[in-house]
């Protein structure tokens, strides 16, 4: 099968991770994907697959002959797709000699327009796959799960050497909780690659640091005919503290190399008020001075407000996993190889956001992340080609031979 056959019937399957419902996995309905990607694996011929309770999906790939000694590889993708864009009942279309030009979709209204996403045009003479506008398409990362599954079964049909390999499919990653349950010593794996990332031939080797803070604002709450030199409002409070950070520096604002303070919710009444942000930043001492902000913000309103109007608690999320992928160079060496071999020129990237794998360096497993061919994640206006699957499907074959070399 061809890697868009696989996806094709993947996207069928909903599989949305949901927020905030203290289960693992989030949403049961994963556990759908979950059992048809074993019951593949095993088709494919790997050994040791199951699907654990927390719905991680194993497999091994045994070396072939001779290649026994080369170290275990690692690849993975994710099951869930995003919560905050409508999962269920999708409906691609198929474009087949896309002319580049716009992109009705369906009956929703949308359209995919050069304008908006210049790349459109370099598609032409391609078969385009979208949404119909009302969901999203599942290119994050059903499509990365189709690739790995065709490039598993191009090498072992075509009876190539390889070494071992270990194959995880994993829940929850759009929600940050990806490895929190990932078995290490089960997957075995030395190295490792998430196929996650934007454009074939693209090869993440930094993420940032990632910190998120809680800012809790007191207030105090009385009659609002007697309110004056007595009130003061928690929600203004919250108001003037996100004045306080620098205006520029927010993620419609900032690109490139550029971190940013990601306001994800706030909520508030006249006696408490919290925010939440994102604090992101690729240099440690970028991030240094972004908590240096709020802590500065925090003491002005605490002088003017009164001793703990203001209190703010920092969880780190992810750390850049350039720290550890920069003592490992032939992991991207062996990455610009596959992808030369493929047809493809590689490019390096940072990536603006967290995958997995800079979880899983921090932990032991060394793990780029690897481009899966789509753009537009997260909307309806997903898309990707199916000669991009085929594409990113060769570079992971070519790959997983890279491995089984002495």
């Amino acid at each position: 099968m061809r890697a868009y056959e696989r996806f094709l019937e993947y996207v069928k399957i909903w599989t949305s991770s949901e927020r905030c419902s203290g289960s693992a996995p989030s949403s049961l309905r994963q556990f759908d994907l979950a059992h048809q990607l074993a019951f593949e694996l095993r088709e494919l011929g790997l050994e040791q697959v199951g699907v654990d309770n927390h719905c991680f999906v194993y497999g091994y790939l045994p070396a072939s002959a001779g290649c026994e000694s080369a170290p275990c590889l690692g690849l993975l993708a994710h099951l869930d797709t995003h919560p905050d864009c409508p999962g269920q009942n999708v409906r691609p279309q198929i474009i087949e000699q896309y002319d580049g030009g716009e992109v009705v979709l369906g009956d929703s209204g949308l359209v995919l327009r050069p304008a908006e996403f210049p790349h459109l045009p370099s598609l032409a003479g391609q078969t385009l796959l979208t949404s119909s506008g009302d969901t999203l398409l599942g290119v994050d990362d059903k499509a990365g799960i189709a690739e790995i599954l065709t490039a598993l079964e191009r090498v072992t049909t075509a009876d190539r050497a390889h070494g071992p390999v270990s194959v995880v499919f994993i829940p929850d990653e759009e929600i940050g909780s990806g490895t929190a349950h990932f078995d290490l010593e089960r997957f075995g794996a030395r190295y490792a690659y998430t196929v996650d990332g934007w454009a074939a031939g693209e090869i993440e080797t930094e993420t940032f640091y990632a910190i998120q803070a809680k800012i809790r604002i007191r207030g105090l709450g009385i009659h609002t005919g007697y309110a004056k030199g007595i009130m003061v409002n928690a929600q203004l409070l919250a108001m003037e503290f996100a004045h306080m950070l620098p205006a520029e520096e927010i993620p419609a604002r900032t690109d490139g190399r550029a971190g940013f303070f990601h306001l994800l919710r706030s909520r508030g009444t006249v006696e408490e008020a919290e925010l939440v942000y994102n604090l992101r930043d690729f240099e440690r001492d970028g991030m240094d001075r972004r908590i240096g902000l709020l802590r500065e913000a925090a003491r002005i309103l605490n002088g003017r407000y009164g001793p703990d109007t203001v209190s703010i608690s920092l969880v780190e999320e992810y750390a850049n996993m350039r720290e550890i992928l920069e003592q490992h160079p032939q992991l991207i060496e062996k990455a610009c190889t596959a992808c030369r071999l493929a047809g493809v020129e590689p490019f390096l990237l940072a990536a603006r956001g967290g995958t997995d794998g800079a979880r899983l360096s921090f932990a032991g497993v060394p793990c780029p992340n690897l481009g899966i061919g789509g753009w537009a994640y997260h909307s309806p206006q997903e898309h990707i080609t199916v000669e991009a699957m085929d594409q990113v499907s060769r570079i992971l074959e070519e790959l997983i031979c890279q491995f089984g070399q002495p």
